[in-house]
């Protein structure tokens, strides 16, 4: 029987946060195994939710700031200063993140990544030794054009005007003058927690792969990038380290570009689980469990892409552990991803999107609840265990099989990356 139980989801994006999906999942666990001891260990990938549960895992605090959102408007937003005080955290979809624009305002050429570059600044003003930058969930593909204008870089045209916010801006870009970028870059060790799949430029590159979720038309996603190609080079000219690869190099897609612009700064691009997972005693608290069970908002042919259920159920083997995956959309390649022993759709049936986003904890809970069901009549079955009584409360379970891996649930859309 299952006595120890890891919960380590990713959040779902514009439904529910990590730690938010973790409570729903344990809700479902105990209403199959009331007395099974249940590990919350709720994963960020950089994206929403990253400098708070770093801030809370190392007793550290968030610093709340207005700042200039991804449309040009102030927001209030927030980084982390951690326990150590020598390391602050600014999580890039704090202040430029998809969730802060507007659906009517949806156009990763316009959007800005001005206030990454704010919140960098106002790191800096703690004497911090390093910033930690979290890449995830953009609204943006300005390549970290706005960052760079915000920490002092002049980007100009052909006449010698700055260019105005926006990706789509690029194409025009001449020469940088980076004469007045903030000299305090030059004292504190710059990182970046990005999926290292995440390139600039070419055929895989962000504008193509990322682009349409963010409201681009496929006219828009040419034009970007062309002006991200366009970005690259000036970059490379003007900032670039000698041997920094910044058209297609590990992670210089990160943030709709982000990466590539801190990246010439002098940003190390790191993997970021190597980066962030590090706080959180993963591995061991993995090896003590008799299940894990992790989730995401999609589950497809992306997830092995450094997306956080490969990366539990990669770390999860290492151990032995079986893996139980959930998801809001099961889609092309759910089946395939390397760890995952089983995954489970949370619609019980068809429903609209907004639907589903309104109610994914109620929705989260259930699925959960479906799913363990099952393992444990596995486990009863496997064993000959009927003698130990009935389950509580009988769930209707529902499911196609898919040769071998057991695959449930509906595999119609509920959320999105």
């Amino acid at each position: 029987m299952l006595s120890r139980v890891a919960v380590a989801p990713s959040g779902f994006k514009e439904s529910l946060s990590a730690p938010a999906a973790a409570d729903a999942i344990a809700a479902g666990v105990r209403r199959v195994v009331p007395d099974a001891e249940v590990d919350l260990i709720p994963l960020v990938d950089g994206g929403e939710g990253t400098a708070a549960a770093l801030a809370a895992s190392t007793g550290g605090r968030l610093v709340a700031l207005p700042a200039t959102g991804p449309v040009g408007e102030p927001v209030g937003t927030h980084f982390a200063l951690l326990g150590s005080r020598d390391t602050a955290v600014v999580e890039m979809a704090a202040v430029a993140g998809l969730s802060l624009v507007p659906h009517s305002l949806r156009d990763p050429g316009a959007t800005t990544t001005y206030g990454v570059g704010e919140l960098l600044r106002a790191a800096l003003d703690l004497d911090v030794r390093r910033v930690l930058v979290g890449c995830g969930d953009s609204g943006t593909s300005d390549g970290g054009a706005g960052a760079l204008q915000a920490l002092g870089a002049r980007l100009l045209d052909e006449d010698g005007f700055e260019l105005p916010p926006g990706g789509q801006e690029l194409t025009r870009l001449h020469r940088i003058d980076p004469s007045g970028l903030d000299p305090r870059l030059k004292d504190v060790e710059l990182l970046v927690a990005c999926n290292p799949y995440n390139v600039l430029c070419g055929e895989r590159g962000v504008a193509r792969v990322f682009g349409p979720q963010k409201g681009a038309t496929p006219a828009r996603v040419e034009q970007l990038s062309a002006a991200l190609e366009n970005w690259a080079y000036v970059l490379t000219r003007d900032l670039g380290a000698p041997g920094t690869d910044l058209y297609g190099g590990p992670g210089t897609g990160a943030s709709g570009g982000l990466g590539a612009g801190l990246a010439a700064l002098g940003a190390r691009l790191l993997p970021r689980f190597e980066v962030l997972l590090d706080h959180l005693d993963l591995d061991a608290r993995l090896a003590r469990a008799d299940l894990v069970v992790t989730a995401e908002g999609a589950l497809d042919h992306q997830t092995p892409r450094g997306k956080v259920p490969a990366e539990v159920a990669r770390r999860a083997k290492l151990h032995g552990r079986p893996v139980l995956a959930l998801a809001g959309t099961l889609g092309e390649g759910a089946h395939q991803v390397p760890g995952v022993d089983a995954c489970h759709g949370i619609l019980p049936a068809p429903m609209a999107l907004a639907e589903a986003l309104t109610r994914a904890t109620e929705l989260l809970t259930d699925a959960t609840e479906r799913a363990l069901r099952m393992i444990v009549l596995g486990t009863r079955l496997s064993a000959g265990a009927w003698a130990d009584g009935p389950l509580p409360a009988h769930a209707e379970v529902s499911g196609e099989a898919v040769p071998g891996k057991a695959v449930s649930g509906t595999q119609r859309p509920s959320s999105v990356r």
